[in-house]
């Protein structure tokens, strides 16, 4: 089977629907393959039960759809994946789920792609002026080589594939990672009363849902170390000191991170109480793995019935896209480019949602997209 159309985009995550949402209020014909059997299934399937979005609303919208007027300031999981339906429903955006992508390839000027359908087993080529890649950051769980990690007789699971902390209840839990996943994810298995730790490697701002909005608002205004010191004071005042409790600050400050290395600050949705209340143990990195023990790099060594990595994901974008010589991506799967020049490469090449800016970043690719194959496709010399 072959499909022709103006345009293929490969994943129908936010990204995806947004682009094609986007281009379809330009009347620009395009594809939408999903590996999956349903839109947004990072948000469906794979995010705990507690998880809302961290950042408030008018930081999170779609293009050309702003949350309803009623909506909290900070969107729970079930709401945004409504949200997300509804944004499908509107734009008209129609995405074929369980198709795999086997491959994408430039063949006289055209971008074939092969995906695999999962449900008839056939193979399937779809041919397009123009590729978007918006299968984002998050294609794919990673957990790191940790020595002596395959003799750990517990339970290894991904953030992935956390769903609540009930089946933890009175176990030694560790979690590996020290994000906004890691650390809410350690707050949940508290609160259901697991043993709970987590490992804090790396220097972290500990911020609160206010201070980040009002630190995202007042950057529209003010310089950008400015609102750095401002809210790094502010989150000081709120937490105190947290180096005696296994977190270390930065030297750079928050927002300037988060523009320069895609790191976010943590925002404590009560994790912290629970850390200064002795209810979690902080560990820094882990030296090795034998048995149930786990050593760290302090010297000390614990068991654990089960570890919990939230240490991220990782794109996988360069099993399947060939043909991107001087293009949009390197080696990791993440593009050369630093935002805001990430989203475009050559011979019609893009990707959406790779900017490490979140849901607004997803939003401006695919805003920038829609907009730059519109004015290709409006020039006189294009049939």
């Amino acid at each position: 089977m072959e499909q022709k159309s103006r345009v293929v985009i490969v994943g129908a995550g936010p990204a995806g629907l947004a682009t094609s949402a986007c281009l379809n209020l330009q009347n620009i014909a395009n594809i939408v393959l999903e590996r999956e059997d349903c839109a947004a299934s990072l948000w469906r399937k794979r995010a705990y039960e507690r998880l809302k979005l961290h950042l408030a609303k008018e930081f999170c919208q779609l293009p050309h759809m702003p949350f309803p007027p009623n909506s909290p300031t900070f969107i729970p999981r079930n709401a945004f994946i409504r949200y997300l339906d509804d944004y499908v429903a509107r734009f008209g955006v129609s995405p074929l789920c369980c198709r795999s992508v086997v491959s994408a390839s430039l063949q006289s000027g055209k971008w074939v792609v092969v995906a695999r359908n999962g449900r008839s087993g056939a193979t399937e080529r779809y041919v397009a002026e123009f590729l978007v890649v918006a299968t984002g950051e998050n294609s794919e769980g990673f957990i790191p080589p940790l020595q002596g990690l395959h003799s750990f007789k517990g339970e290894v699971l991904h953030s992935s594939m956390y769903e609540n902390g009930e089946r933890f209840e009175e176990r030694e839990v560790l979690v590996v990672g020290s994000g906004n996943s890691g650390m809410e994810i350690a707050l949940d298995l508290a609160n259901w009363g697991a043993r709970t730790s987590v490992v804090i490697r790396s220097p972290v701002h500990v911020l609160s849902e206010n201070l980040v909005r009002l630190g995202m608002t007042l950057l529209s205004y003010l310089p950008l170390n400015l609102v750095d010191n401002l809210v790094v004071f502010l989150g000081n005042m709120k937490h105190g000191n947290l180096s005696k409790y296994g977190i270390r600050r930065p030297k750079e400050g928050p927002f300037f991170l988060k523009m320069a290395t895609g790191r976010s600050a943590v925002i404590d949705v009560g994790t912290i109480a629970k850390i200064k209340a002795g209810e979690i143990q902080v560990f820094p990195s882990i030296k090795m793995v034998e048995g149930n023990q786990v050593t760290f790099s302090d010297g000390r060594t614990q068991s654990f019935d089960a570890i919990v990595f939230a240490t991220g994901y990782k794109s996988t974008v360069r099993t399947w896209l060939q043909d991107d010589e001087g293009g949009v991506f390197g080696e990791d799967g993440m593009p050369k480019e630093k935002p805001p020049n990430h989203w475009k490469g050559e011979n019609g090449v893009y990707c959406a949602g790779f900017a490490r800016a979140g849901l607004a970043g997803i939003a401006k690719d695919a805003k920038a997209i829609s907009q730059d194959i519109n004015a290709i496709l409006s020039q006189p010399h294009t049939n």
